[in-house]
């Protein structure tokens, strides 16, 4: 997105890059307003820096800062707090959707993948919304993260496997309620017949 004469211009190469930005802040702050208040200072940094920046791939350079914002923002607000809370509108609705069933069924898909994502640690959540939501490469992510690709792949692998348990064991929760009650009871009769 550079000018051919190499010359980059702050509202041509970053700005459009915003909207990725507050979906990364919104998914590490848990909260919009938090989101926010985090891309405002991004903004206001990238800018301060834009100067130094020598061209390659602005996304990735605008989305470590948001990273490094986020993480450092964590810190000096919510020392102890995990990140639980999230609003629903951040997940695309589906306006054209006009069957009641159908709208409800997908807003149920929706909360079961919100909540195993909130499940997930911190370091598996950032590699999948990247990867996933926003579109970047390894190499991108590698870049965001500064972490080596190998690390981000095998990451994005055990986020990916840790998201397919979490929905499966959700799945099977919802569909027998007392599955989990009864899973307890056979395994405290069986570690008491053990006892005995």
């Amino acid at each position: 997105m550079s000018k051919p004469n190499g010359y980059l211009n702050f509202e041509a190469d970053v700005l459009p890059h915003l909207d990725a930005a507050y979906n990364l802040a919104r998914w590490l702050t848990g909260n919009e307003q938090d989101a926010e208040d985090v891309v405002q200072e991004v903004s206001l940094r990238a800018f301060r820096f834009f100067g130094g920046f020598r061209g390659g791939n602005t996304k990735a350079w605008l989305l470590r800062i948001v990273r490094n914002t986020c993480h450092s923002w964590l810190e000096r607000n919510r020392p102890l707090q995990p990140i639980v809370e999230f609003d629903e509108t951040v997940l695309c609705s589906d306006a054209s959707a006009t069957n009641p069933e159908k709208t409800l069924l997908r807003n149920e898909d929706r909360k079961r993948i919100r909540f195993a994502l909130e499940a997930l640690p911190p370091s598996f959540r950032e590699v999948l919304i990247l990867r996933e939501l926003e579109g970047m490469s390894y190499k991108e992510i590698s870049e965001v993260t500064s972490r080596p690709r190998g690390t981000i792949m095998s990451r994005l692998s055990r986020a990916r496997s840790e998201l397919r348990v979490s929905l499966a064991n959700r799945a099977y929760a919802d569909a027998e309620p007392n599955a989990a009650v009864r899973s307890g009871q056979i395994w405290f009769n069986k570690s008491k017949a053990l006892r005995s």
